[in-house]
């Protein structure tokens, strides 16, 4: 039932934008979709009738599953899907209305309210897991075999199983769900309302303006030099006046994931993440080992290369995602964003589009800024019996058209794969990543294809390396800060400067000697979301892209049925593991070679820009 799917560097929104101006209005989400209100008749319905029925199969279910035949337990697993639905259906829309304004103190309240009240029934429905995982592979065996109707459920019961050794007492597993909602959650809520609070002063060539997070990020890739260090300034003071809170938190979540780790008999702090995504331990090292090989050939030369076309040696830090100087920054608008989006898409499969197109003709993506907002952009889920909705920070940049792009991607794919129900339409992260990367290559290489002009076309070239880069080379730094840092933790708690040097490593390690770092920079730790929400999150965007420029290859080569495989992919959901759905493709992540053939589309792109620079 997660909720706040944001990307690291997609973390931009800027108040004012000409995007928002007067020539048109940006579409807001409407959430009615799930409940009318907070205070509606049709909530309170659902919560009733939720407990209710949880109780109820709590009294009739516990205890008794590995006694029940085949498809007994499968109208057993039905009900609890039902069950777990409803909550999920309830908690979205708490989590849907809470990013919409994090700062309005109703809000919170609500979300908290639900948290614990979905925590509260979900606690008759936590025996049902822990017994499937007791129940003896023979004897699930059998009751497979003289099953049809519970043979559907063999993918969610082979994947709930794999968290056997690591499950605890009946007893401290409905502890730790229980107490959850005052320990890790109201900690992410403290971080989520403490960054939205944060006010920066920015000095801009009109006046100094108060913003928001989201908007001083916003300026980082502004055309203007000097907006860009102003904005970097306002933003590393603010972080680091504020950041012996972040630190507290950050110390608090991260000592809670060693002990639970410890009690889960976990080898290390990236495992119950690798467990949770159904990929090998030795993928991820070998995905890991490959990105950090890479650096001097993907980010060191890039950002040497980007230094000579500002004319200096090096960049600092603040002009890393800094338009090109032949940029014209032109803005484009909402609906020529969405045309260029959804052309894309159909152009690769009609029937792609028809799902994509359903965002626009409904009310089911948020997109303009609003003070207290979400910063960034998701893709939330909800429930099959309803449908995604996509947030986003909408400012007219051909980044923003990426985003969406992105953002949609994620939207299909969860809409394609709800067929397989509330259980199984779910992908690990590692995968969920992989429509999401697709769109949005689809959508580059379709603009790439239609520019014309030379100074353009380099432009598009460098903006996709750094959102490759950004993407790859950076969340697998981002990835290398917190495992240090949950190692070091191990040994204490850490003080800010120890954190502070951490990420100061690793930062030069992967951005390369073409970045100038000044000290305000070692505080931007502080506003990244993913290390306090979901640990260990972020290599999966580097598994995404090096996986799509892997399938993209094949998609230059193919013949046709690309796009059908490519779709049954994605209504696959959670039902197959990565070595099954690539296999149609003739990709296998466990290759050695697999990551290498992802990061050579990278380095040919900036050979390529190379070329062009000589």
């Amino acid at each position: 039932m997660s909720i706040n799917v944001q990307h690291p560097d997609r973390v931009r929104a800027h108040e004012g934008s000409p995007a928002r101006g007067k020539r048109e209005k940006l579409p807001e989400w409407d959430l009615s979709d799930l409940f009318p209100s907070p205070d509606s008749s049709e909530l309170a319905d659902a919560i009733a009738g939720a407990r209710k029925d949880a109780r109820a199969f709590e009294q009739r279910h516990q205890g008794k599953l590995s006694e029940l035949g085949g498809d007994a337990l499968a109208r057993a697993i039905i009900e609890y899907e039902a069950i777990d639905e409803a909550l999920t259906r309830v908690i979205s829309y708490a989590g849907l209305l809470y990013a919409g304004d994090m700062t309005n103190p109703e809000n919170g309240r609500f979300m908290q309210s639900m948290q614990e009240t979905v925590t509260e029934i979900s606690a008759h429905l936590l025996f049902f897991a822990l017994e499937i995982n007791r129940i003896e592979d023979d004897r699930l065996e059998v009751q497979l075999a003289e099953s049809g109707a519970l043979r559907r459920f063999a993918p969610w019961l082979r994947d709930s199983r794999v968290y056997r050794d690591h499950q605890l007492d009946d007893q401290l597993e409905k502890l730790l769900l229980e107490k959850s909602v005052a320990g890790r959650a109201a900690w992410n809520r403290l971080f989520d309302e403490t960054l939205a609070d944060l006010r920066f002063d920015v000095a801009l060539p009109d006046g100094t303006r108060e913003m928001t997070s989201a908007e001083v990020l916003n300026l980082l890739s502004d055309s203007d030099g000097a907006v860009r260090k102003a904005a970097a300034k306002s933003l590393g003071a603010v972080l680091g006046a504020n950041a012996r809170t972040f630190t507290h938190i950050t110390n608090t979540l991260a000592k809670d994931k060693e002990i639970e780790d410890k009690w889960r008999g976990y080898a290390r702090p990236v495992s119950s993440r690798n467990l949770a995504n159904v990929v090998e331990d030795g993928v991820v090292d070998a995905l890991v080992s490959a990105v950090r090989g890479a650096y001097p050939d993907l980010s060191h030369r890039y950002y040497a290369l980007k230094a000579k076309w500002f004319g200096v040696d090096q960049l600092d830090y603040w002009d890393r995602n800094a338009p090109l100087p032949d940029d014209d920054d032109t803005l484009i608008g909402w609906n020529d964003a969405v045309t260029k989006v959804l052309d894309a898409y159909g152009a690769f499969s009609p029937d792609l589009a028809d799902v994509a197109r359903n965002f626009f003709d409904n009310a089911w993506i948020d997109t303009p800024v609003r003070p207290g907002k979400s910063p960034g952009a998701f893709a939330h889920p909800t429930v099959p019996s309803v449908h995604p909705y996509l947030l986003l920070n909408y400012q007219g940049k051909t980044r923003d058209v990426m985003t969406l792009a992105h953002e949609l991607g994620h939207g299909v794919h969860q809409v394609m794969a709800g067929g397989q129900g509330h259980l199984m339409s779910d992908t690990p992260l590692t995968l969920a990543e992989t429509a999401s990367v697709f769109g949005e290559m689809l959508t580059f290489r379709k603009l790439l294809a239609e520019a014309e002009d030379p100074k353009l076309r380099k432009t598009m070239l460098a903006s996709k390396v750094e959102d490759m880069l950004n993407t790859v080379v950076r969340q697998i730094a981002f990835h290398e800060f917190e495992r240090r840092l949950h190692d070091k933790r191990v040994e204490g708690e850490l003080l800010t400067d120890e954190i502070c040097e951490i990420w100061m490593d690793v930062q030069a390690e992967s951005l390369g000697p073409a970045i100038r770092f000044e000290d305000e920079y070692k505080y931007f730790w502080t506003y990244i979301p993913h290390f306090i929400h979901s640990p260990f999150y972020v290599y999966a965007y580097a598994f995404g892209d090096c996986l799509v420029n892997s399938l993209y290859a094949v998609y230059e080569n193919a013949e046709d049925g690309f796009a059908d495989r490519y779709l049954d992919m994605l209504r696959a959901g959670g039902t197959l593991r990565h070595k099954e759905l690539l296999a149609p493709f003739g990709l296998d992540a466990s290759d050695p070679t697999f990551w290498q053939r992802g990061l050579g589309m990278i380095s040919v792109l900036i050979d390529q820009l190379e070329a062009l620079d000589g």
